[in-house]
């Protein structure tokens, strides 16, 4: 969907068609609570728009467009959560002459609730990304990087709870292995811990022991590897637990028009999304709960 006829069918007042992806269907006539979740990744320091003369993404992306998008979505539900999948990090001179102040600030601009954190994060290293959080007024989850004895311990949680108009979401991080993608002197002393086991543990607390209706996680695995497919990534996580509701992803740079529908560990629907990379897409999903907290649910990337 184009951004200009999106914000038209917004201003009309029309209804997004309630079109499941898998998730146990509900009485159409029942009360429903609507949560809509907007989503990025691999931004990449991209502020401005692309240029007329860059070839396939040209006069796309660029922040001002995506506050315009995200405020009119806010305004047709304001129970709307904006998360980034990580990568905020390196990719224009943006980055190379503030150092990440300059995308932490404009995404507080925009209002972002959470994100994670990727590789590329830690370019400027750790204590660069550690100089910036005072211009981040949104926090981090990761849950399988333990800080503990770097700068950035009790600065990254392992995962976030928001209740929204009587929804419990809970939200949890993961991010790639670092070792042999990032020099060593630039992450220190973070030690990467198993994301298959970190999401056993995660998706059990939030779903059995904090009683959440809607769980995601934004990861920074990769979507999938198609020369090496027993790598992990979303859609190997995916298969091998459960309790999950949706991975927004990032890492692979993937593009996916809408959410692909997985099987986990149990056989149940769950939803994996990217939206490519620099900010040209912002990713869209709303789920609608009834009043016995069934839930479905549909997904789209709108081009920026």
């Amino acid at each position: 969907m184009k951004r200009r006829d999106f914000i038209q069918q917004l201003s009309a007042g029309s209804a997004l068609t309630l079109g499941s992806l898998g998730f146990q269907s509900f009485i159409s006539n029942s009360k429903t609570t609507k949560i809509t979740i907007l989503h990025t990744n691999d931004v990449h320091s991209h502020i401005d728009p692309f240029g007329p003369n860059d070839g396939r993404n040209a006069n796309t992306g660029g922040v001002a467009r995506r506050a315009s998008l995200i405020e009119a979505i806010r305004k047709e539900n304001p129970n709307t959560l904006l998360l980034d999948a990580g990568d905020i990090f390196q990719g224009t001179p943006y980055f190379n002459y503030y150092g990440g102040e300059l995308e932490f600030k404009l995404m507080s601009m925009l209002k972002y609730d959470l994100a994670t954190i990727g590789n590329h994060d830690f370019d400027n290293s750790i204590d660069g990304l550690y100089a910036q959080l005072p211009h981040a007024q949104f926090e981090f989850v990761s849950a399988n990087y333990d800080f503990t004895n770097t700068i950035m311990d009790a600065h990254v949680k392992p995962f976030k709870i928001f209740k929204i108009d009587g929804i419990k979401i809970g939200v949890f991080g993961l991010g790639i292995e670092l070792n042999g993608l990032v020099e060593k002197s630039l992450y220190k002393e973070t030690i990467y811990l198993d994301p298959l086991e970190v999401t056993q543990d995660m998706s059990r607390i939030l779903k059995t022991e904090e009683y959440c209706d809607l769980v995601i996680c934004l990861s920074h695995l990769g979507y999938h590897y198609k020369n090496s497919p027993d790598r992990i990534s979303d859609l190997n996580l995916a298969a091998a637990t459960k309790d999950i509701d949706l991975i927004i992803g990032g890492h692979t740079h993937t593009f996916l028009k809408k959410p692909t529908v997985a099987r986990n560990i149990e056989g149940k629907n769950i939803l994996i999304n990217q939206v490519g990379a620099y900010g040209i897409n912002l990713g869209k999903i709303d789920f609608y709960f009834d009043t016995d907290k069934n839930k479905s649910a549909n997904g789209t990337s709108i081009l920026v």
